[in-house]
């Protein structure tokens, strides 16, 4: 049932992709267009795609995720969707009345070649964007790229369109957090706050993703990073770029265009990346490092050294977003334990060697892989050559977890059968934790389970 017919036998394969291990690049534009207060993210394509890709967020946030559509007919496929976009602009700031139309494209879109900085201009000359509103695009086909790919492109679409060069040079960090959680955002800037220093986080999608219910509905939530402070981005001392993938193309761009400095890092996820993160933001605040923050590293590395005797050696597959499997396998690494199969949707020409950092020589069995054909069919087969400990990705490995009888803690996108992901966060000492609680818990439970009588322990 369900994989079981998988065989170990990997073929290779050049174009073919089974079950893969990412989604397409308006899902990353959307989420990331969220990350601006008051915008109403736009998919210049069909409706059934913006349906998709609004269908996906919600199940994974729980939230209802709003955002328009070109609606695409026959016709538009035809003679091209500047008329339906004309008009949808109209309709959304008579009807809706955002800050912000973050337009992003589809595959149909994209085939057709729609020009949207033409398409916006015209808008513009025509009156329909009110003064003070913005419209603002990215290019995101479906057939190229992954979501990832695509929330980065809408990052920098927000630095060509809001960031200002300026003389004035403050001691504010910019700060590009990845595709992580509202929970993650949240945690960064909380961390960054105890430290003293001073943040623009763009995108950021707390309180927008993850907002309380107060009994009234709010079309648009407190949360997001506001038009001025995206301005202001261009006046910055220095820009963090947390993760290469989803947030390097942001920053460089950033610098190209107001000569504000960046620093790409890993995700802080875990001991080691949080560790370099503080640093970084004590650096460039002038600040030091509170009691506050090494108190809470203490507590995990109490932990770590306590539960260690449960993780060592244990062998672990990952899948997901290049930037958190980076972090995942170098926290993973230093709970002696192996990532020995890694695999991303995502293409990227740095991802295997930024990989082999992580592992810091510690496991040279292991497996990396990225691109097309870099999927949960692969993940499988290698597993059934030699099995593992502990899965950790998304919802879409269950089946494997299911049909091989192998612990499974979800991370990463989408988690679509699961809460909590967007309430809790994984960076930081605290996220870490959280982390080493959900590892442990499902080893034990195991354990539980499977012990024989005369070895079933109240205490373990």
């Amino acid at each position: 049932m369900l994989l079981r017919h998988t065989t170990a036998d990997v073929t290779e394969r050049t174009a073919l992709t089974i079950n893969p291990a990412k989604t397409c690049q308006p899902i990353g534009a959307m989420y990331a267009a969220l990350g601006i207060h008051a915008c109403l993210p736009h998919s210049h394509g069909s409706q059934g795609c913006c349906s998709y890709h609004r269908s996906t967020l919600t199940r994974h946030y729980k939230e209802p995720v709003m955002a328009g559509t070109s609606s695409f007919t026959e016709g538009s496929s035809v003679f091209g969707g500047q008329a339906n976009l004309l008009q949808a602009i109209a309709n959304i700031f008579d009807i809706y009345d955002p800050d912000v139309i973050a337009v992003h494209t589809t595959c149909l879109s994209e085939t057709i070649g729609d020009d949207l900085v033409q398409i916006i201009a015209k808008a513009r000359e025509e009156g329909s964007i009110p003064p003070g509103k913005m419209v603002i695009h990215t290019n995101t086909p479906s057939y190229a790229g992954s979501h990832v790919t695509g929330f980065s492109s809408m990052v920098k679409s927000m630095v060509g369109y809001f960031s200002e060069p300026s003389d004035i040079r403050s001691r504010t960090i910019n700060i590009i957090p990845g595709w992580v959680e509202p929970s993650d955002m949240r945690e960064i800037k909380r961390l960054v706050g105890l430290l003293g220093a001073e943040s623009i986080m763009f995108p950021d999608t707390s309180d927008v993703l993850d907002a309380p219910q107060t009994g009234k509905h709010v079309f648009y939530p407190k949360g997001g990073v506001t038009m001025p402070a995206l301005r202001r981005t261009g006046e910055s001392a220095v820009t963090l770029a947390l993760g290469p993938t989803a947030s390097e193309a942001a920053a460089k761009a950033l610098d190209v265009k107001c000569g504000v400095p960046c620093e790409t890092m890993t995700l802080p996820i875990g001991l080691q990346a949080t560790d370099r993160f503080i640093d970084a933001v004590r650096l460039h605040s002038g600040h030091g490092v509170p009691v506050a923050i090494e108190e809470e590293r203490g507590r995990l590395i109490d932990i770590m050294t306590d539960m260690g005797q449960y993780l060592q050696g244990k062998r672990v597959a990952l899948w997901g977003d290049p930037d958190q499997l980076v972090a995942l396998s170098e926290f993973l690494v230093d709970l002696d334990m192996k990532p020995v199969y890694v695999v991303t949707g995502t293409p990227g020409k740095v991802f295997e060697r930024r990989m082999e950092r992580a592992l810091q020589g510690r496991v040279p069995e292991a497996k990396v892989q990225q691109g097309a054909t870099a999927d949960m069919f692969l993940m499988h087969q290698w597993i059934k050559q030699e099995p593992v400990d502990l899965l950790i990705g998304n919802t879409y490995g269950k089946y494997i977890a299911r049909d091989e009888d192998i612990p499974f803690v979800r991370h990463g996108f989408p988690i679509l059968d699961r809460i909590g992901h967007s309430y809790f966060p994984t960076v930081g000492y605290t996220g870490a934790i959280r982390l080493l609680e959900k590892f442990l818990d499902v080893f034990l439970d195991r354990r539980d389970r499977d012990d024989p009588e005369e070895r079933f322990e109240l205490v373990m």
